[in-house]
């Protein structure tokens, strides 16, 4: 039971991290495009086995399908010992946001879409703690 808590609790957290940004990025313009970096991550796998994905909509629904999936594996790392649950979810979090800021240029991604100015950066690092923050109250109520 303790492998499917925590993957629901995840899957919680990567739904309400989708949530946010989609929201955030329809209705403003100075916030970060994750999804922009998700497509162009994706695109380029894909392009080195031949199979680019060329529509723009199904480029972005494939993306979001994909990070959906992968958050939600990740942020059900918080699960486990349940005493730990906060500082795990504030630590993968932030991890995961700095990660975001920092591996797109190593990984030859443009950075830009997360990195384009301070409040663009705060904003990448508050989207994936605030995911964290929502699969670790999960947990607390799934534990009770």
């Amino acid at each position: 039971m303790g492998l499917i808590k925590n993957l629901l609790a995840g899957f919680a957290g990567s739904v309400a991290l989708n949530v946010l940004h989609e929201t955030m990025r329809k209705n403003f313009s100075n916030v970060p495009r994750i999804n922009l970096l998700g497509e162009e991550a994706l695109n380029k796998t894909l392009f080195a086995y031949g199979t680019p994905i060329m529509d723009k909509d199904e480029l972005h629904n494939t993306t979001l399908k994909a990070d959906l999936a992968s958050n939600a594996m990740y942020y059900s790392l918080i699960g486990g010992n349940k005493h730990f649950i906060w500082p795990k979810a504030i630590i993968l979090g932030v991890s995961a946001g700095v990660a975001a800021l920092k591996l797109p240029e190593p990984m030859g991604l443009n950075p830009e879409p997360v990195t384009r100015t301070q409040q663009t950066k705060i904003l990448t690092v508050g989207y994936y703690l605030f995911g964290a923050l929502v699969t670790a109250s999960v947990l607390k109520a799934l534990s009770k």
